[in-house]
């Protein structure tokens, strides 16, 4: 059996591999730290993630070199109105072999990879959106009533743009509940878009170092679901969800005004993951309230479901969270 010193130097060699993955990818993407760190609570809590933000802030490029630093097989789809489902997982074609015999042979398409960037996901239709649900879900392709296993580790990260709605299809509420992770990039600061122009305007280039494998990563992953939980964290956590529904008897004021269906079993259960991988990369043994307040954002965000006067008023769905945590401190500290 493993000692507690033993776990303890486990702990902090992981970290460390962690800590210089992130500085190699410092050397390419300037700033958003706090995106990179959520990626990472969502690969470390084998999820998969959703970027959202504004055209040129560097989705895409932040997934291409995350992936550069890592050493897996990766893909990119760039999704347009006029990708078909077979583009994503393969088709099977005919192929004759040198004794004249036809046969099926299957040919993989990119979801079997280890790393899948969505490119602009909301601009497929929803039956080519739907092709990557089976493959986030339960990890496996079904392909003319034949069922093969994608890669392992395996992560679905996607982009979508939030503003220019032309030409594009929402996300079905079933997939995106298949996102662990809705994570917002923001425009870089003022020092920073210095520090992007004399990155990307000069002659010097930045090459990364491959510092982390599969085998790696799995290992990390398993380390993260041996982080402990308090039965008084898991209370809270519940009372947090339960607070979510407008029927609920502590249901905040802006959840019973705006929220039509509140956050379901999947949500829980996500939020104790990233709460368990945001521990270990802060080097704890077992997760603090301010794990579940940190990560309930990034978790929960796309998981609220709002009813028309939330739609119409334009509330955030950050807001009505913040709302409830609020909520929630006042009510417990209250008894």
């Amino acid at each position: 059996m493993i000692s507690l010193e033993e776990k303890e130097q486990e702990l902090k060699a992981f970290q460390a591999i962690l800590l210089e993955v992130q500085q190699e990818i410092g050397k390419v993407i300037v700033g958003q730290e706090e995106v990179i760190q959520q990626l990472f609570w969502a690969m470390l809590s084998e999820g998969h993630a959703l970027l959202e933000g504004m055209p040129g802030v560097g989705k895409t490029m932040l997934i291409r070199t995350i992936s550069d630093v890592m050493d897996f097989r990766f893909s990119r789809i760039q999704f347009t109105p006029d990708l078909m489902p077979s583009d994503i997982t393969g088709t099977k074609m005919i192929e004759i072999n040198v004794n004249r015999k036809q046969s099926f042979v299957f040919h993989e398409g990119p979801i079997f990879s280890n790393i899948v960037l969505a490119d602009e996901i909301n601009r497929a239709t929803p039956k080519t959106q739907s092709s990557l649900l089976e493959a986030m879900a339960e990890k496996t392709v079904t392909i003319m009533g034949e069922t093969r296993k994608v890669a392992s580790p395996f992560f679905v990260l996607a982009t979508q743009n939030p503003i220019d709605m032309e030409g594009t299809y929402p996300l079905p509420e079933a997939q995106m509940d298949r996102f662990l992770l809705k994570i917002n990039m923001s425009y870089p600061k003022k020092e920073e878009l210095y520090e992007i122009i004399n990155r990307t305007t000069g002659t010097t280039t930045y090459e990364v170092r491959k510092l982390m494998n599969t085998e790696n990563i799995q290992l990390i992953q398993q380390a993260v679901k041996e982080i402990l939980v308090s039965q008084e964290l898991l209370d809270y956590t519940v009372n947090l969800i339960m607070a979510t529904h407008p029927a609920d008897e502590n249901a905040s004021e802006l959840v019973k005004k705006y929220v039509r269906y509140g956050v379901g079993p999947r949500g829980i259960q996500s939020l104790i993951k990233v709460a368990k991988a945001r521990a270990f990369c802060s080097g704890r043994f077992h997760i603090s309230k301010g794990d579940i307040k940190q990560t309930i954002f990034p978790v929960l965000r796309h998981r609220l479901f709002l009813n028309f006067e939330g739609e119409a008023s334009g509330i955030k769905e950050d807001i009505i969270l913040e709302d409830v945590i609020q909520h929630v401190d006042k009510v417990l500290n209250g008894r």
